[in-house]
């Protein structure tokens, strides 16, 4: 062999390895998120560890470890990764990004901004940056991005998505400068951006609660089979931008408590055990005659596995309303926390935030005014049914008694009053929502009433709120 030849053999032996540990790693995070999908997290971790000891893993496989141990609720865990992947690869947009959101719900506001904004220096058309961005302050008439994200639409932004999240920073900006006639427009505009790209239809969703509502009916639900006796869950529930992170905050600062923030392990609990469901009408109609313990036991095994040591886990999962008759039955023991706040305000509150996941009704006032009515009705059903485990919490109450309301909401899920309830903001623990920089502050009341500024260009939810004989103003 020649000199020459042997670093060309180096260098392809180099490659081949490399190809050889992306395979492995692959390999391992396949099985981990099947591991994940089966509610069996323990051995996901189990992987995810294993393969997080790897020293030779690349960007790509560390974001995506990053990215499991998120679902997996260990948002340390997620953060150690993403910051390898970011020192490995310091100029990735998504590897900033990943640091910047799990700075966010470290609560380091700060630090996040810095590195968002050393991102959009070199990755300008980030669009997503520039509403995580708005979001991390109030912005000020001396310090602000308006100017900057005008001048970007202005040029033209190429893709829709884009535009919508330019345009949601725009509106958020600008209503903090209390610029409102202007916030709102550009808020609708890239409201409508976003539902034009959405193929959904609110009828579906409006079709299915009707049929959990004929579904769950009294007798059906005493005709079930006898649920599992485990009180280790506290479900928080209720419509986004509903109080549903405030009200996990304040249960979370219990000693005896911990969150596992917003997991999807009730309904992939409830999707296993119906498996060869046709579509999930069908699987509603199979749900109320399921074996009600092995669904109970099934969904706290899926908890237990992913290894939080405390003596109550809370499921922040806010489209768990869908399931309260199902849960009451299935998990009798259980907290079921109901949070609600004004028809209005948390209509707006939706309205005005873009969700990257999920609620695709929260675009289109016609869309959220039916699918609020058809919420209520659904509500209106599970309250009637009188479950004995539900609790239900008013935003506006709770923000006005705190102490009261918090001592109520401990009683009720059988916890001994602890003063800490009372200091939550103070918790260094992680917040993977939206409300991540809300809940960073004592309690405050000027979010309530926010949407009279808008009066105008609401009236057609609320006047169809009114048609429905909804108070707009009350519950």
């Amino acid at each position: 062999m020649t000199s020459s030849a042997a670093p060309c053999f180096a260098g392809m032996l180099a490659v081949e390895q490399t190809r050889a540990t992306v395979s492995a790693a692959d390999s391992i995070l396949k099985t981990a998120w099947s591991q994940i999908g089966q509610g069996r997290f323990d051995l996901a971790l189990a992987a995810l560890g294993r393969l997080e000891a790897d020293r030779t893993l690349l960007a790509p496989a560390l974001q995506k470890l990053g990215e499991l141990y998120t679902i997996c609720s260990r948002h340390e865990d997620a953060q150690r990764c993403f910051s390898r992947a970011l020192a490995l690869a310091p100029d990735d947009a998504a590897c900033q990004f990943n640091v910047a959101t799990s700075l966010v719900g470290q609560g380091k506001f700060a630090d996040a901004e810095m590195l968002v904004d050393r991102l959009l220096a070199q990755h300008p058309r980030d669009y997503a940056s520039y509403y995580t961005r708005a979001g991390l302050r109030r912005q000020t008439a001396e310090r602000n991005h308006v100017d900057e994200m005008l001048a970007l639409l202005k040029a033209g932004v190429p893709d829709a998505m884009g535009e919508s999240y330019v345009c949601y920073a725009l509106a958020k900006e600008l209503e903090d400068l209390g610029e409102y006639g202007e916030s709102f427009a550009y808020l609708k505009r890239g409201a409508d951006s976003r539902r034009s790209r959405l193929s959904y239809r609110v009828e579906e969703d409006e079709r299915a609660i009707d049929e959990i509502v004929s579904t769950f009916t009294p007798h059906a639900l005493a005709a079930a089979s006898e649920g599992y006796s485990s009180n280790l869950p506290i479900f928080v529930l209720g419509l986004p931008r509903s109080g549903t992170t405030l009200v996990d905050r304040i249960l979370d600062a219990h000693a005896d408590v911990e969150s596992l923030g917003e997991i999807a392990d009730f309904g992939a609990t409830l999707t296993r055990l119906g498996r060869g469901a046709r579509d999930k009408f069908d699987l509603i109609r199979r749900s109320v005659v399921m074996d009600m313990a092995a669904l109970g036991r099934g969904y706290c095994d899926s908890l237990s596995s992913r290894g939080v040591a405390a003596a109550r886990l809370i499921d922040k999962t806010p489209h768990n309303y869908l399931y309260v008759g199902l849960i009451a039955r299935a998990l009798p023991n259980a907290s079921i926390v109901l949070v609600r706040r004004r028809p209005m305000e948390v209509c707006f509150a939706m309205y005005k935030q873009l969700f990257r996941m999920g609620y695709p009704f929260s675009y289109d006032l016609g869309d959220l005014a039916r699918y609020y009515i058809a919420f209520d009705r659904l509500m209106k059903h599970w309250r009637a049914l009188a479950p004995a485990n539900l609790v239900e919490v008013d935003y506006e109450t709770l923000v006005a008694d705190q102490e009261g309301e918090t001592r109520r909401l401990l009683a009720s899920c059988g916890l001994s009053w602890d003063e800490r309830a009372l200091t939550f903001h103070d918790s260094d623990r992680p917040v993977a929502t939206a409300s991540a920089a809300q809940v960073r502050q004592p309690i405050y009341k000027t979010s309530i009433g926010q949407w009279h500024r808008y009066e105008k260009q609401l009236a057609p939810l609320a006047d169809a709120l009114r048609r429905a004989g909804i108070d707009v103003e009350g519950r």
